[in-house]
């Protein structure tokens, strides 16, 4: 496996674990609470839960490069 395969290997790996997360976020913060009301559908939480792990993902791989970066520099 090649360094840049390594990375996007990492990358993914990083966007994953945070798309878990906002999923799970959004599932207990948003959706639970708005099904409690009875306010939500099934569609609209799917689409709480969908915009939960984009944003997680989003999240984590910003974070992944932002330490790739910090690394980086210091070998440099």
């Amino acid at each position: 496996m090649t360094e840049e395969e390594k990375e996007r290997a990492k990358a993914a790996a990083a966007a994953g674990v945070g798309a878990g997360v906002g999923t799970a976020g959004g599932a207990s913060v948003g959706v639970l609470e708005l099904a409690a009301q009875g306010i939500v559908t099934g569609l609209s939480a799917g689409l709480v839960i969908g915009l939960g792990a984009v944003a997680g993902a989003l999240a984590g791989y910003g974070i992944y490069r932002s330490v790739s970066k910090k690394k980086q520099q210091t070998k440099g």
